[in-house]
């Protein structure tokens, strides 16, 4: 089994951008957490990080050629991008949604994702093990 994995805007930044908010792990520290998760279910993961909303569009249309899920963390674009939103649904993938800060405490504009009603389900603030959990749940489905 293949998984996409998607960072978006910012999250290269991560472990220096906003500690108090987003954690101290690196997206390289979080990106070998979610390799070893994902080598217990014999699951192959290729791990993206973009911060153009075009990039990740053309991820997620050429998954359709080989992925059997998708776990996206779009950053902003979670907020207000209807393309990313789109590309997602065209795909038709099992796709999880994961945010690392549990955007409901934070500002308002963040209480609502556009990407969230055409997603398997959505992890929010749970830093990185959101990410592994999405990959269980991945794992789990591909199995059923």
């Amino acid at each position: 089994m293949k998984i996409l994995v998607i960072h978006g805007p910012n999250l290269n930044l991560l472990g220096k951008r906003e500690p108090h908010i987003y954690g101290v792990l690196t997206l390289e520290e979080i990106n070998q957490l979610i390799i070893k998760k994902a080598a217990e279910h014999n699951i192959q993961v290729r791990i993206v990080q973009y911060s153009s909303e075009g990039d990740i569009i053309d991820e997620i249309h050429e998954a359709k050629n080989w992925a059997k899920g998708i776990v996206i963390n779009a950053g902003a674009y979670s907020h207000y991008s209807y393309a990313i939103r789109d590309a997602i649904s065209a795909v038709e993938l099992p796709t999880v949604e994961v945010h690392i800060s549990n955007t409901f405490a934070r500002e308002e504009f963040r209480h609502k994702s556009v990407i969230s009603p055409v997603v398997n389900g959505v992890i929010v603030g749970l830093g990185a093990y959101g990410y592994l959990y999405a990959i269980d749940y991945l794992a789990k489905i591909a199995k059923a």
